[in-house]
């Protein structure tokens, strides 16, 4: 009777003692009274921290989850990082009126959630690096998270799952100093994220770190998943901005996907105002992106504008790069994949640049889902009348130089 007894209290204690070393947010809806998202209700969670997160001391932290106009599961994930002028309760009141930090707003058909990095001392998105203050970048270098990364990518995956989240639609999004933890942390994690977009970023030391861009290099032990598709739109007039044109040559080395628009708008947040110099900045879908389809790297394209950094800071003119490339996937099959590669058109896109009629750009694509290929294996491609071999490069990746692309839809296809 007594081993009996034994068993049945360690069955009631022992998830009990699980339960209480496992990391669990609990809802606090006493700071939800003064926010009001129209039509959306909305969760207010506070947590401690994880061991391995690596903070030094004990903390408490506050994220908020706003739930979709109407209920369902499987909907998509809208993640917001705010600006160092803020924290999470000011950044969810910013979305009460248009214009008021309009990356912060989220569609009403997705989830959101905003975390916050206003709570403890230090800990900002990025570690606080700018090119600024070398004692900063010094302490937070590198190639490794600090623990408000970890707190980040952990918080999102709590959401992704209590919410039956889409894991192929989930986004990130920042403004200011949001928008330089959107590049660090959204670029390190193209497992989780999607796309990404960063308003006036502080900043390209994080994401420069995290990616090892140059002068540093890819550790032999560091596998870099493809990474999201990346939207950015800076000010040469703003010196959050400098040093992009490093970030953008980056960029295109390392065949990523960026889509960037620039213009004398200064550390801008409402898109209005930034539009009536640059109108392009709403112009590319990026949350029609997935995580589990191909998509297309543009490089190297003829219609890309000069970039205003370093040396012409007082360029008046806007600018964009890759502004006017769109794709439609077709197939991806064990040994084939087709997409559609096109330019926008006047019909689709109402913009005061002039959309070419005919681009040439390097393709590389990305995220394949099926045809896996391994390093240095010969590949054939077709696009409409063009056609060639190449061979994939050490990580497997599939480059074809200067392609044509015209509005006219055409199928590019790849094959062994």
């Amino acid at each position: 009777m007594k081993k009996l007894f034994f068993a049945l209290l360690m069955a009631t204690v022992l998830p009990l003692c699980a339960e209480e070393t496992d990391w669990q947010p609990t809802k606090d809806q006493s700071k939800a009274k003064d926010l009001v998202v129209t039509g959306r209700s909305l969760d207010v969670f506070q947590h401690g921290v994880k061991k391995e997160w690596g903070y030094k001391a004990p903390q408490q932290d506050t994220f908020i989850v706003i739930h979709p106009k109407t209920e369902r599961k499987n909907a998509p994930l809208y993640v917001v990082l705010h600006s160092a002028g803020h924290d999470v309760i000011s950044c969810v009141k910013c979305t009460a009126n248009v214009g008021n930090h309009d990356i912060y707003h989220s569609p009403e058909d997705f989830y959101a959630l905003y975390l916050d990095c206003r709570a403890n001392a230090g800990d900002w998105w990025w570690g606080g690096m700018h090119a600024k203050d070398a004692n900063l970048i010094k302490k937070n270098s590198g190639g490794d998270p600090m623990p408000v990364e970890k707190r980040v990518m952990d918080t999102v995956k709590w959401v992704m799952k209590t919410y039956e989240i889409d894991p192929n639609r989930v986004y990130l999004c920042g403004n200011s100093m949001g928008g330089s933890g959107t590049l660090g942390i959204g670029m390190r994690n193209g497992d989780v994220f999607a796309a990404i977009k960063a308003n006036v970023p502080a900043g390209i030391e994080h994401v420069s770190h995290r990616m090892y861009f140059p002068p540093q290099t890819v550790p032999d032990n560091v596998k870099l998943p493809d990474p999201p598709v990346a939207v950015d739109y800076s000010a040469p007039n703003d010196g959050w901005s400098f040093g992009h044109e490093r970030f953008v040559k980056a960029m295109s080395d390392r065949k990523y996907a960026l889509y960037s628009y620039w213009g004398p708008f200064g550390h801008a947040n409402n898109h209005a105002a930034i539009m009536k110099v640059n109108d392009l900045i709403n112009s590319f879908d990026w949350l029609s992106v997935k995580k589990n389809e191909p998509y297309p790297v543009f490089t190297n394209a003829s219609n890309n504008s000069t970039l205003p950094w370093p040396d012409n800071l007082n360029e008046k003119t806007p600018g964009q790069i890759n502004a006017f490339f769109r794709w439609k996937n077709i197939s991806d099959a064990k040994d084939k994949l087709e997409m559609s590669l096109f330019l926008t058109s006047s019909a689709d896109l109402k913009t005061t640049f002039e959309i070419p009629k005919e681009a040439s750009a390097d393709v590389s694509v990305r995220r394949i889902q099926n045809m896996q290929v391994k390093p240095g294996e010969a590949i054939k491609w077709t696009f409409g009348a063009a056609k060639g071999e190449v061979k994939a490069d050490a990580v497997g990746l599939i480059s074809i130089p200067g392609l044509k692309i015209t509005a006219e839809p055409t199928t590019l296809t790849v094959s062994r």
